[in-house]
């Protein structure tokens, strides 16, 4: 496994790269200080995952992010921040990020690098927490049952899901995994797997594939 870490700091990129070589996670190619170090630093030697801050000078992990899965929609790329902040999480897993780590999660930064080589999305327990609490002071609609709203036909078989459970169906409608979803809605694959079951036990239906068909066959013709 083949690392890159960009931070301004570079007493935390030595820290970073320190602990991943000397665990055994892997090699670490190359640091960066700065968002244009980065993109330049990519072209040149591509890492199997890059390790990105947010907040730098000259040219900021998102930006710098934007550019190389613009040259490069496969990179894997984890932010890995001080920032909390639920407006960066949408925005870095929304632009492609494969991951959002606090970094005060030291000890989840090799699993994380791990899990997103592996293809799969990673959110940091506190990244989480700040995003299902935005999820709730947000009073919530998505989450409120639809059964008695008006727009919805009366024999409307998803009627008694709320309206975040109405949107999984649809993209599950749409051919998308797991994966997908999450990446759409800012949510965990776990978060997805649950309500995924919830849907299946409030409909009595046995897979995604009847959620599916079913949902299909109550669309407007």
């Amino acid at each position: 496994m083949k690392v890159a870490v960009v931070d301004d700091d570079p007493i935390v990129c030595s820290s970073i790269a320190t602990m991943i070589d000397q665990v055994g996670a892997g090699e670490t190619l190359w640091t960066a200080n700065d968002g244009e170090q980065a993109i330049r630093h990519y072209a040149s030697q591509r890492p199997d995952v890059l390790l990105m801050d947010i907040q730098m000078p000259t040219m900021g992990g998102l930006d710098a992010a934007r550019s190389i899965l613009q040259s490069d929609p496969t990179a894997k790329i984890l932010f890995l921040t001080t920032f909390a902040d639920r407006q960066y999480i949408q925005e870095a897993l929304g632009i492609g990020g494969r991951g959002y780590l606090i970094k005060q999660d030291v000890a989840s930064i090799i699993p994380a690098v791990r899990t997103v080589l592996a293809g799969e999305i990673v959110l940091g327990s506190k990244a989480l927490s700040h995003l299902e609490l935005g999820e709730t002071e947000k009073a919530s609609s998505d989450d409120r049952p639809n059964a008695g709203r008006t727009g919805l036909p009366a024999d409307d078989p998803f009627s008694s899901l709320t309206n975040r459970e109405r949107r999984i169906s649809a993209l599950i409608a749409e051919g998308l995994d797991n994966h997908d979803i999450a990446r759409q809605l800012y949510l965990s694959e776990g978060t997805v797997r649950n309500r995924i079951s919830e849907i299946l036990a409030k409909l009595g239906l046995a897979n995604r594939t009847q959620i599916a068909i079913l949902w299909l066959r109550t669309l407007p013709r």
